[in-house]
């Protein structure tokens, strides 16, 4: 055990025993990977409306009321906790603003345990060209942004939904493994099947990897 995890085992035990501030530091140190997660997953049409340092507030007010009860009898690693109750409150936040529109949004994917709102296609390529686009290449960003959604819609919908959770949520393949439902070998067969098909999806693009 590195010297990280053994400072996250002693905050867990101090926030088991009721220390709040052992529970701010907890939650502190996966804010930015929450937040990345909201980002991702949040419908495109509440983006300008939802803040997701709102989602976070709410997640961690639910934390620290239930985090006794996890510690008791965990049901899976810390930091997927903290990533499944984020995620059902953005499943509430879209229900509450979208309500009777959230099937047609295909906002909840039922591929593993605990539904989250799906990474949409618009979602990764945004990060995609985000990360990759030059600013010469801005002119045709909407081009792109098109050929970049076909592309990843053509992919397996699980093995997008792991290209997700490993390139862009930054997951392990065992955390990925146990999000999904899957084996361990499974999951990095998919991952790597979904990195060759990203391969091809980036050569054909013209200006990717040029610095912004």
């Amino acid at each position: 055990m590195n010297a990280n995890e053994h400072h996250t085992v002693e905050l867990l035990h101090r926030a088991a025993a009721g220390d709040a501030q052992a529970v701010n530091e907890l939650f502190a140190r996966y804010r930015d990977r929450l937040r990345a997660m909201v980002r991702l997953r949040l419908n495109r049409r509440l983006q300008g409306r939802v803040d997701p340092s709102d989602v976070l507030q709410e997640a961690f007010l639910e934390i620290s009321k239930h985090f006794a009860e996890y510690v008791r009898a965990p049901t899976m690693p810390f930091f997927l906790w903290l990533r499944y109750i984020t995620g059902q409150k953005l499943i509430a936040i879209h229900r509450h603003h979208l309500g009777a529109q959230m099937r047609d949004a295909g906002q909840e994917v039922s591929l593993y345990r605990g539904a989250l709102p799906q990474a949409s296609s618009v979602s990764l390529a945004n990060q995609l060209l985000g990360r990759l686009t030059s600013a010469s290449a801005a002119a045709g960003r909407a081009e792109l942004q098109i050929r970049v959604q076909e592309a990843l819609n053509s992919m397996d919908p699980m093995d997008r939904e792991v290209l997700a959770l490993r390139h862009f949520e930054m997951l392990s393949n065992a955390e990925t493994a146990e999000v999904l439902g899957l084996k361990k070998t499974a999951a990095s067969n998919r991952y790597m099947r979904a990195l060759e098909r990203l391969k091809d999806i980036l050569v054909g693009l013209p200006d990717l990897g040029d610095p912004a």
